[in-house]
């Protein structure tokens, strides 16, 4: 699944290798991006990427996601089994990070 949108001025491309991500995760995605904006102002994309590995008994799970702002883009990723879960690290990640700045 590959999904891109303009939310409010921010380009959002989400991509997802052989899988289907639902419309809530894809709404906690852009809430995620509400609250990042608090903490960097000029943010001018975000790139999500979902992948699963089937191969591994545990973490099977991994997000990546780019903020793209001036200077060097902030980049966090998690591993694990819950797709809200590794959302809330990665968030959190990216927080610290554009808090540094």
């Amino acid at each position: 699944m590959n999904y891109t949108e303009n939310f409010e001025g921010i380009k959002l491309d989400i991509q997802a290798v052989d899988i289907e991500i639902p419309d809530t995760i894809q709404q906690n995605i852009r809430e995620i991006i509400t609250k990042l904006k608090r903490h960097g102002t000029k943010i001018d994309s975000v790139d999500v990427y979902f992948k699963e590995e089937a191969k591994q008994a545990t973490n099977q799970k991994s997000v990546r996601m780019r903020v793209g702002v001036p200077g060097n883009d902030v980049f966090a990723h998690d591993e694990g089994d819950n797709w809200y879960q590794l959302l809330d690290n990665v968030s959190e990640k990216l927080k610290r990070q554009l808090d540094k700045r």
